[in-house]
């Protein structure tokens, strides 16, 4: 389970994890939290949350309550996972009365999710990725954050964000651009290239 970029796992693998996390099984439990659980403290982090644990935790209590009524494929599960994490940070922001920002991430929280189109980031580093997402409107950070860190195809953020498609690969393709421009400026200095989401899926 969890980022194709980590595992490589097979649809029956999937198939029995969430089979058995049904049955209340800790061990697929265990399972499903090991597999996601960088990639979404990752997010939430890199959301601007104030207790990105606290977050974390609520997001699976969300799934192990929920995965009773989960169907579908694994890459239906990234997305039903990543929208409980959305409506947990949104919670969290109504209940804090503060709006989304994005924060530098600690070196003990890398980003992690995502496949090729995350070699990119990987090299700039966790803090330089927040770092240039912090020049973003929150819409463009939040689509590459899912993009790279979620690993959602395009069709997959704008079914979580209700736009159309188009809208999102309009959004990635201005925050890209905004990234390189400032790359390029010398703002950033850095010898890698823009990150492949642009190409969309």
């Amino acid at each position: 389970m969890g980022s194709k970029a980590e595992s490589g796992s097979t649809r029956p693998e999937f198939d029995r994890v969430v089979s058995e996390a049904k049955r209340g099984e800790g061990w697929a439990f265990t399972t499903i939290f090991d597999a996601w659980s960088r990639p979404l403290t990752a997010f939430v982090a890199a959301r601007g949350v104030t207790d990105v644990d606290d977050v974390v935790s609520e997001i699976f209590l969300g799934v192990f309550r929920s995965i009773g009524s989960f169907e579908g494929s694994e890459s239906d599960f990234r997305s039903w996972i990543f929208r409980i994490a959305r409506n947990k940070v949104a919670d969290s922001f109504r209940s804090s009365g503060r709006q989304p920002v994005t924060i530098p991430l600690s070196p003990q929280r890398d980003i992690v999710g995502g496949d090729v189109e995350g070699d990119a980031f990987a090299r700039l580093g966790v803090d330089r990725v927040a770092e240039l997402l912090n020049g973003l409107t929150d819409d463009q950070s939040e689509v590459l954050l899912l993009r790279i860190i979620g690993d959602l195809s395009v069709a997959d953020v704008a079914e979580l964000m209700d736009r159309r498609p188009g809208a999102i690969k309009q959004l990635q393709r201005r925050a890209l651009r905004r990234l390189e421009l400032r790359l390029v400026s010398g703002e950033f200095a850095t010898e890698t290239r823009t990150p492949r989401a642009a190409q969309g899926r």
